[in-house]
């Protein structure tokens, strides 16, 4: 089933209720786009369905269940953040993902661990914001019909009318079959192209930063709010087409229809209950002491994470946002570090831990065609756009895939990301030509995958010599 939205067609699909979704059915979903990785994807289904039981306690038991935050240990490339972005769009949770190396400890210049809420508070309400959006967008969609009517058969006033104009009267018979003719002509999208004038909004620049990077929004202040009408918004008439005064002014109408206090206290608490950060690279501030960077400890800024983790009061534009029923989600390769060198206190915040395991040359051929957004589907999908065809051989796939486990062995292993490069290079004429291919169909086998890849082979051999 498709509906018309806005200009765009959007297909519908019913998807299951979350408090239905056992931990069996949150696996399966997620083995719809990432490949093995068992452990994992168990490890967070029970976490996300620990969430759901919580939600139906009595309060004053729910609010001491915790999250068990999970610290997930394996290289890069093997799936650790699908795993968690995947959950987080089965469960409609804010989501995250930051670099825990980006931080820095209080004190010093550069981001605090504060931030990552914020940020997540933002996806929050823009979340919420959506959602209030599509409940009242039939009803903002007659208001704006209605709207850009009057702007296209704008209703005369009586006073400057003669008897003769009587045709132009907004309550006569006439004006209204005019009205309806031009409704129907709106709604087929006849008069997308006409030029119709609209009064607009501009407000002026309410942005101050400081020394540092941390503008008044980063601080957790919104600048609107504390002077209100000191920066006035300005109306300004523009010509747009009809097309885009239509989606302008939908977005006007839905602005006006919901509420945004209630849409803020929706997303605080969706924050609180729902949300879930991911930390990467937590392995990179593991060592003790300034290891890295002489000016800023590792173990400090792990300090500073802990409370966050724990659970503390983070102030946002939106108000106080409680931190102890986030699901933090942590991981890193620890090649050099250990997950013992985080500092005990933050090992304790992440009692669930998963190993990884490195892709075999399976997995590759699995990921290269099995999930609902394999990068093979993809790009037979975009050259479907210019008529071309693709069409990947059994022995081409297991080609890619064994080249790909070989060059992970030979250098760095980069995991599954690998195919991305390899993929890029072996389509790299076809996405060049294009539409200005006369074969249509294009077969890509065995033989065209060595002939295009195997001087990469050969040029790593090589390297290995090279000084």
């Amino acid at each position: 089933m498709a509906i018309y939205l806005g200009g765009e067609v959007k297909a519908i699909t019913a998807r299951p209720k979350l408090d239905d979704l056992t931990p069996r059915e949150i696996v399966a979903e997620l083995d719809k786009y990432v490949v093995g990785q068992t452990d994992a994807k168990r490890a967070v289904a029970v976490a996300l369905r620990n969430r759901i039981r919580r939600q139906k306690l009595p309060e004053e038991i729910a609010q001491d269940v915790l999250p068990k935050n999970i610290l997930m240990i394996g290289s890069t490339g093997v799936g650790k953040t699908e795993i968690a972005r995947r959950l987080a769009r089965v469960a409609d949770s804010p989501f995250i993902k930051i670099e825990a190396s980006k931080f820095t400890e209080v004190g010093y210049v550069g981001r605090d661990v504060e931030s990552m809420i914020r940020e997540l508070t933002e996806v929050a309400v823009d979340m919420t914001r959506q959602a209030a959006y599509e409940e009242v967008r039939s009803r903002a969609e007659e208001n704006t019909e209605e709207a850009l009517l009057d702007l296209l058969l704008p209703p005369n006033s009586l006073h400057y009318q003669t008897p003769g104009d009587a045709e132009l009267d907004p309550t006569s018979s006439a004006h209204n079959r005019t009205r309806e003719k031009l409704r129907d002509q709106l709604r087929r999208g006849d008069l997308d192209e006409r030029l119709i004038e609209l009064d607009t909004q501009e407000r002026g620049n309410t942005t101050i930063d400081f020394v540092g990077g941390q503008g008044m929004e980063e601080m957790g202040v919104n600048l609107k709010d504390m002077f209100g009408n000191l920066f006035p918004s300005k109306t300004v008439r523009r010509k747009m087409r009809v097309a885009e005064a239509r989606e302008y002014l939908l977005r006007d109408e839905q602005e006006n229809l919901v509420d945004g206090d209630q849409i803020t206290r929706t997303a605080i608490q969706k924050t609180q209950n729902s949300g879930i950060i991911f930390l990467d690279e937590i392995d990179k501030i593991a060592g003790r002491e300034s290891t890295g960077n002489p000016d800023v400890s590792r173990e400090g800024v792990q300090r500073d994470l802990l409370p966050v983790v724990e659970g503390t009061n983070v102030n946002t534009k939106y108000g106080l946002v409680n931190t102890e029923h986030i699901l933090f989600i942590a991981a890193g390769a620890f090649h050099v570090s250990k997950p013992t060198d985080l500092i005990p206190e933050l090992q304790g915040r992440f009692p669930i831990r998963v190993e990884l395991e490195a892709l075999t040359t399976d997995d590759l051929k699995r990921i290269l065609t099995q999930p609902k957004n394999s990068l093979i589907k993809q790009y037979q999908a975009l050259l479907k756009t210019e008529g071309i065809e693709l069409e990947f051989t059994e022995d081409a796939v297991a080609k890619l895939a064994e080249m790909t486990a070989e060059l992970n062995r030979s250098t760095e292993n980069i995991g599954a990301r690998r195919l991305h490069t390899l993929l890029e290079k072996l389509l790299e004429e076809i996405s060049f030509l294009g539409s200005e291919l006369e074969e249509k169909k294009q077969l890509i086998d065995a033989q065209y995958v060595d002939s295009k890849l195997s001087s990469l082979i050969q040029d790593q051999d090589l390297r290995q010599y090279i000084l």
